[in-house]
């Protein structure tokens, strides 16, 4: 297998690259404000041409969501390759608890949502690519399941996993969030109204709701 170290090199090299320009990126965005910075400031900060930078990322917003195909694949794999045994949802529980939640603990995490926050072309790009992200994945589960694509359940299970991450801010345990969230998932609303409280502060026993 003579060619295989030299594909290696290869691609440990392409992933060095791409990763220079998005760590470029994002450091003068942070700096400066994405509007403020030009995609020809990035490529000069990487060290890079702006062909060679558009090689890697198709625009600039995308420069700032650089795991973006990363985390679609994790998601997707968590469900197609969990264990005979797991059901999907327990899967994507796995998944969240694994690689979600330690995401909050990350202080690069606060700047980060900030400028995607305060900048309206970052968040009509994150919106659009959370939609792809959540059609990709209600399509996973609804092949796992052996239904249609546009199945309604599986598209709304898709839907309700992928907002954890946004569940989580400004929590103090991403973890017991996630368990929270995971659970309502798993048994239902109507479990937590046999759970919960049944009266509410300004009734009394025996009134009508």
């Amino acid at each position: 297998m003579p060619d295989s170290p030299t594909v290696g090199r290869r691609e440990r090299k392409k992933a060095a690259t791409r990763q220079a320009i998005a760590d470029a990126a994002l450091a003068l965005f942070l700096e400066h404000g994405f509007e403020r910075v030009s995609v020809r400031d990035v490529a000069e900060r990487a060290d890079v041409s702006t062909t060679t930078l558009f090689a890697h990322f198709p625009s600039k917003e995308a420069l700032v969501f650089d795991r973006e195909e990363r985390f679609e694949a994790e998601l997707l794999a968590a469900v197609r390759e969990r264990p005979r045994d797991q059901s999907v949802i327990e899967a994507l529980r796995a998944h969240a608890l694994k690689s979600w939640a330690p995401i909050e603990a990350d202080p690069r995490l606060r700047p980060f949502t900030a400028l995607v926050d305060g900048t309206p072309a970052l968040r009509a790009y994150a919106e659009r690519m959370w939609m792809r992200h959540a059609e990709a994945l209600g399509t996973a589960i609804a092949a796992e399941l052996g239904r249609e694509p546009d199945d309604l359940a599986c598209s709304a299970l898709a839907r309700f996993v992928l907002e954890f991450p946004a569940l989580t801010k400004g929590r103090s345990d991403p973890r017991a969030t996630a368990e929270t969230v995971f659970d309502l998932l798993t048994h239902g609303w109507q479990a937590q109204e046999v759970s919960g409280p049944t009266v509410r502060p300004d009734r009394q026993p025996g009134q009508p709701r």
